[in-house]
């Protein structure tokens, strides 16, 4: 399903199912909590946000030691959900949106399912979205923790969410995470008034010995021209939101002048990126700058990629939550967005945004629909010379420590 539909769906549908349902949860009388046994958590989003995520899940393991933890999600989110490890495999439900008939099945068996799971909490994750409230309702679960626009002029998601956690477009997501996993006990209104504790890192992604050394060893042979160069990668699609995308002709900028500096440039995106990722290296007509759209066989293999490279500069996306699991540098261009709300984890992230009237544009109170005619000015207004002089910056700091880890060995083992 495209996005458009997916917003008429939940708008038109899912606003009179939600006035239904709450009218009828009205009637019910009140459950008691006790200690949570089973806690299920929804995330349809994109795959970087369960990266966003991980500190909440940290959080519940931490909270719920002996509580089962169980995730719905979409079956294209789920291979970063498994690398991340925050969940056992056989407690994955998965769903399906490449169409209306197989989103509506996959609802039903997922639902039979989690019923079956018979949870005692369901935290829903979406901002906003109707459907996953109504899922997280009709999963049985006597506590459902959601985000609630309260007083605000905010979207209208029914009043059966009973920890209904006030969003907050002013704080990080990662932040309003750790929240909702707080309010499960909590008893004020709006739940979770104290500043939940736990800390926004991310633990690194672990392979399997020789693992990076394989991938890199077959990135030379499939292209020797990169053999002995320090590799700069860059992505520069917009997913399903092109509006995110920073200009081509701005990354062409930047990266002819980091090919004439010696870097050797890739170019990361999904197969559906490559005729962009033709278009700027052909461009730049250099052995060195060589299209690798569609090249990495899964999200583990890009995350293998981002070891051997020494800078990522990525529109705002998965990418650039994803390099929050290595130790890769990263550059991450804002504009539509928000890096208040979305900032990378990574200890290694720098972010570029303009601050302009009409910037940050999507939210959760638009379902991330834009008013801009397409002239996105909060991203044409970073120059390739300022994320240029950044990139060189970072470039050399991180020159700096593998000289200095260098000379340190040295002078060990002169001891």
């Amino acid at each position: 399903m495209n996005l458009t539909f997916q917003r008429l769906v939940d708008r038109y549908v899912g606003v009179p199912v939600c006035a239904l349902v709450s009218l009828v949860e009205r009637l019910r009388p009140a459950r008691t909590q006790s200690a949570p046994r089973c806690i299920l958590v929804i995330m349809l989003s994109e795959m970087g946000s369960l990266v966003l995520a991980w500190p909440m899940f940290a959080q519940l393991r931490q909270r719920y030691p002996d509580a089962a933890l169980h995730v719905v999600l979409f079956a294209r989110n789920r291979e970063m959900l498994d690398l991340l490890r925050v969940v056992p495999e056989a407690s994955v439900v998965t769903l399906e949106d490449r169409s209306l008939v197989r989103f509506v099945g996959s609802v039903l068996r997922a639902l039979r399912s989690v019923r079956r799971l018979k949870p005692d909490v369901v935290i829903d994750c979406e901002l906003f979205a109707r459907v996953s409230s109504l899922f997280a309702y009709l999963s049985g679960a006597p506590t459902r923790v959601g985000f609630h626009r309260h007083t605000q002029e905010g979207l209208y998601r029914g009043s059966f969410i009973n920890r209904p956690v006030l969003y907050n477009p002013h704080r990080h997501i990662s932040r309003q995470f750790l929240t909702l996993a707080a309010a499960i006990g909590s008893i004020a209104f709006p739940p979770q008034k104290a500043d939940p504790a736990g800390s926004l890192e991310v633990a690194a992604f672990e392979f399997d010995p020789g693992e990076l050394e394989r991938a890199a060893a077959r990135l030379d042979a499939d292209f020797p021209a990169l053999r002995g160069r320090r590799l700069v990668l860059v992505y520069p699609g917009g997913g399903i939101l092109p509006i995110r995308a920073w200009p081509f002709e701005s990354y062409r900028v930047l990266c002819a002048a980091l090919r004439d500096e010696g870097y050797a440039i890739g170019v990361t995106g999904p197969p559906a990126d490559r005729p962009l990722g033709d278009a700027l290296v052909a461009q730049l007509a250099s052995p060195r700058c060589v299209n690798l759209t569609g090249y990495t066989r899964s999200i583990r293999h890009l995350l293998a990629l981002f070891h051997r490279a020494a800078l990522l500069v990525t529109n705002d996306g998965g990418p650039g939550q994803f390099s929050a699991l290595t130790p890769i540098p990263t550059i991450v261009l804002f504009g539509p967005e928000t890096p208040l709300l979305y900032g990378p984890l990574g200890a290694n992230a720098y972010w570029f945004d303009r601050k302009l009237p009409c910037s940050p544009c999507l939210s959760a109170y638009n379902h991330r629909r834009s008013p801009c005619d397409g002239d996105n000015q909060c991203l044409k207004q970073i120059t390739p010379n300022e994320v240029l002089a950044k990139a060189r910056q970072m470039l050399a700091a991180q020159t700096d420590m593998v000289v200095g880890m260098s000379e340190m060995s040295e002078f060990n083992g002169s001891e």
